[in-house]
This record gives structure tokens, sequence and C-alpha cells, in this order.
């Protein structure tokens, strides 16, 4: 008789183990290690990056909800390019929020794309500014939290919160 056909089916079904080890140890072999956790508190500049990049991607949303109801409720030139607008700033939208996210939790992988809204920033509030009345008040906004998001996430204290920088190599 083989060793199959002798042991039980729940043994059979399961993961195989090496000799000697008990059924929760294999499981817990078999388990993802958990990525270390960042030590110590966040810094208040991580903080305020993450904030504002949150803000940002909060407003974005906001404007794309506001295109989205007024394409179907309002009476735009073209319904079909306000909802399909409203539906590509707010799928827009994701890509700050995710970055403020990940600016919360401090993933070194979210400075990137913080970096980068902050960036994309800058044309558009010099799009409102240049477009002239109220919108004056919201490009120099925009673009003043834009340059104060980058400045905080270039700071070495943020950088190094997050795992980046030449001290962060040699932990």
């Amino acid at each position: 008789m083989s060793s199959k056909q002798s042991a039980p089916k729940s043994a059979r079904k399961s993961a195989p183990r090496e000799r000697g080890q008990s059924p929760e140890q294999t499981r817990e072999r078999g388990k993802a290690p958990a990525a270390p956790g960042p030590a110590g508190p966040r810094p208040a500049r991580l903080t305020a990056a993450a904030a504002l990049t949150g803000l940002e991607g909060a407003a974005l949303a906001a404007g794309g909800v506001y295109m989205l109801v007024m394409g179907l409720l309002g009476k735009p030139d073209s319904p079909q390019q306000a909802e399909l607008g409203g539906l590509t700033v707010l799928v827009l939208a994701l890509l700050p929020l995710a970055a403020a996210r990940g600016l919360w939790l401090r993933r070194r992988w979210s400075r990137g794309p913080a970096l980068i809204t902050q960036l994309m920033a800058f044309p558009v509030a010099w799009t409102l500014f240049s477009t002239g009345g109220a919108m004056i008040a919201a490009g120099v906004l925009l673009a003043l939290a834009a340059l104060a998001t980058l400045v905080l996430l270039v700071n070495p204290t943020a950088t190094e919160a997050l795992g980046i920088g030449p001290d962060a190599s040699s932990s």
C-alpha cells in the first residue's frame, strides 16, 4: 500500500510540509512576510504634504463630479463631451488621492505620483490665472499649494521618513 492511500484525505489535500514541521509552522511558512512598518512618528512635513495632496485630489474629484452632473442634468453644448470630461477628471483624481494615502502610510512609491501631481498643477494654475475674474484667485491658490507641497516633498525629513535618500540605503 502506498503512503498516499494510507494518509487521511485532509493531509493529502494540504500543502506538502517538511519533515518534523507541525501544520502551524507549515502555514506560517506559506504566508508572505509582513513588510516592516516605518519606525517613529510621521513627520509633520510629510503629514502636511499628504494633506495638501489629498485636498488637491478631492478638489479634482469634486470638479469631475460637477462636470458629470452638469453634463447629465445641465444644458451643455455637447452632453457626451461633458460626461466624458467629467469621467476623465474623476479618473485623474485617483492619482493624487492614491499618492496622498501612500504618503500618509509612509510608502516610498507615493513620492513620485505626488511630485508629478504638483508639477502638473502649475500649467493648470497658469490657465486659471490667465482666464481672469474669480479664477485668478483659484490659480494663485493652486500654484501656492503645489509649490508648498513640492517643498515639503523634497525636504530631507520627508524623504528620510519615506526611506528615500543616502541614509535609507545604509539601513
